[in-house]
């Protein structure tokens, strides 16, 4: 039989005494937390680790003895300990002990009240106690053959940090003051460290109530039947800047709620919340910066305005150039007419309407740059909403350019359907058998005949318009998949696996140390963290934003048959 003990390194050069920790009888396994000095009194011990045991609801015990003689011969205290056993009974009743700077440990099992003892090889483990009480075991996310073993290990190894984890408070009882019981753990020089963290605790229960009713205060009036009637409703539900506003209020209400984090998860995610907020607004203070620096708003301002002449202008000579003989095609002339000049005008109207907002370009670029200090990812948002509306006479080419060729192909099947006695029944859904009479049949073909030589020149402009809004769509996808991705990474967790590795634990690793025959063997358990890729995964936050599912077979069929494309839309929107 094979008997693991784990040691706390930190304990190597504690003083002589009884080792408290906890016995996994499943495993074999002996989990050392603590090393109890001299002097003490037994029932003192005894009444501090019920007291422990309640609190934790983990079994602590006294498991053994420690001994670290420094000399070469102190007898009375070697067989002192081994009298111990007989107060605190446990079974096995561990034993070990250091001589001198010697690097072999001596380590042995007794077992009084066994009428058979056998021999038992031991296997010393030593672990830094204060990495694997801060670090959260992950469970292992492949699914490979070996699933099962891989769950029994790790539910192997879940105990024994669990146990370290959950006796948190047996660290923390001398942290400021000598009580009767003198400890050796991992916690036992940090009495300053903790005192600073305790009064950091009690500054910020303050600032945390402000937030907290401001909050309130914001999120009662955007409740508020005001924002619910049409214009403002409307406007909420279509401008990305204030679902990344609302997204935002969100994430602040998490953070700043009362509610204390009740597993490692909960904790992760308001800690990689926080992160993402703080680093969001501090790349939102450095773009305002440098926006308002050199009068950098100023020359962006003129420049605006002649960009958006220049693309004027250039979509203009693109619906003369379509109203001709675009690459020698043979168009209708009436309608190529009527379409170009119904897209001329609309053109003609966006330019008068940006020429009579030019006084006040400056000015609102000025108070645009102000909401960058709510965080880069406002501005993005603010900077796609301003795409959005200086590419909308786009938008409108596209709109009219796919209803007029979605009605000339729809009217095409149907009038084909007509051609082969077919029909669609709207209340079942389906295809069904129909006669018609030959007055039918001859407007049925001169529909057919009209439809079939206009739709060249529909299509055409449907084409066109199409590439031009799939541009601006992809632009703004770009903006977006950047927003999403501020909004969503944690920065926390790949921080924390950049900076403390071991608080991130995908399982352990161990190191051979010394192996001498006649003395036990002696391990070095070392955490293994998770990969980056995992922590991205496992720890990543949800987005407003939800992504198109549509697959390629889809999206190219709507595009054929002229259906409106809406690749960005939000969650709970329904498309038209």
């Amino acid at each position: 039989m094979v008997l693991k003990v784990f040691f706390p390194s930190c304990c190597s050069s504690a003083e002589s005494g009884i080792l408290i920790g906890r016995w996994i009888s499943e495993q074999s396994s002996a989990v050392i937390l603590a090393v109890v000095h001299f002097p003490f009194i037994p029932v003192q011990v005894k009444q501090y680790l019920s007291e422990v045991q309640r609190v934790t609801k983990v079994s602590v015990s006294v498991l053994g003895s420690w001994s670290n003689s420094k000399l070469e011969k102190e007898e009375s205290l070697s067989e002192f300990l081994e009298d111990l056993g007989t107060i605190f009974s446990h079974e096995p009743w561990i034993q070990i002990s250091k001589e001198g700077d010697s690097k072999f440990w001596s380590c042995s099992t007794l077992q009084k009240h066994s009428n058979n003892p056998k021999e038992e090889e031991i296997i010393l483990v030593y672990y830094d106690q204060r990495k694997v009480m801060l670090s959260h075991l992950h469970p292992p996310l492949d699914t490979a053959t070996s699933a099962d073993h891989k769950a029994d290990d790790a539910s192997k190894l879940s105990a024994i940090f669990d146990t370290v984890a959950k006796s948190k408070i047996l660290f923390m009882t001398d942290r400021y003051d000598d009580g009767p019981i003198k400890l050796t753990h991992w916690q036992s020089d940090g009495v300053e460290a903790s005192i600073i963290v305790e009064l950091m605790k009690q500054a910020s229960v303050p600032a945390c109530m402000l937030l907290t009713f401001l909050l309130s205060l914001i999120s009662g009036i955007c409740r508020s039947r005001v924002l619910k009637f049409w214009p403002l409703s409307f406007l909420w539900s279509k401008l990305s800047t204030c679902e990344q506003l609302g997204h935002r209020l969100q994430h602040l209400q998490v953070i700043s709620s009362n509610k204390k984090a009740q597993t490692q998860t909960q904790l992760m995610r308001k800690a990689n919340i926080f992160v993402s907020l703080l680093i969001d607004v501090a790349l939102g203070i450095l773009l305002m910066s440098w926006l308002y620096r050199k009068n950098r708003i100023g020359h962006l301002a003129d420049t605006l305005i002649p960009v958006a002449d220049h693309v004027a202008e250039e979509l203009q000579d693109l619906l003369q150039w379509l109203m001709g003989a675009p690459a020698g095609l043979k168009m209708n002339r009436a309608l190529d007419q009527v379409l170009g000049r119904f897209f001329l005008y609309h053109i003609h109207l966006w330019i008068s309407y940006i020429h009579l907002m030019s006084p006040f370009i400056e000015m609102i670029l000025w108070y645009v740059g102000l909401s960058a200090c709510l965080g880069l990812t406002v501005a993005l948002c603010i900077l796609s909403d301003i795409i959005a509306l200086l590419t909308f006479h786009i938008y409108c080419f596209y709109v009219y350019g796919a209803r007029l060729y979605c009605l000339k192909i729809y009217g095409l099947s149907s009038l084909w359907r007509l051609f082969r006695g077919k029909k669609w029944n709207v209340l079942r859904q389906r295809v069904d058998s129909c006669s018609y009479d030959l007055d039918q049949l001859f407007i049925g073909t001169l529909l057919f005949t009209i439809l079939l030589f206009l739709l060249p020149t529909t299509a055409l402009y449907y084409l066109v318009f199409t590439l031009l809004r799939l541009l601006v769509v992809i632009v703004q996808g770009l903006i977006h998949l950047l927003v999403d991705l501020i909004d969503s990474l944690p920065l926390y967790s790949i921080i924390l696996r950049l900076c403390r590795s071991y608080r991130l634990a995908a399982g352990v690793k161990f190191r051979v140390l010394e192996q001498q025959d006649g003395k036990p063997l002696r391990l070095l358990m070392q955490i293994n963290p998770l990969s980056y890729g995992s922590v991205v995964q496992t720890y990543r936050l949800p987005t407003y934003s939800c992504y198109p599912k549509d697959s390629w077979t889809s999206l190219c069929k709507k595009l054929f048959l002229g259906e409106l494309i809406y690749p960005w839309k939000h969650k709970g929107e329904k498309q038209d």
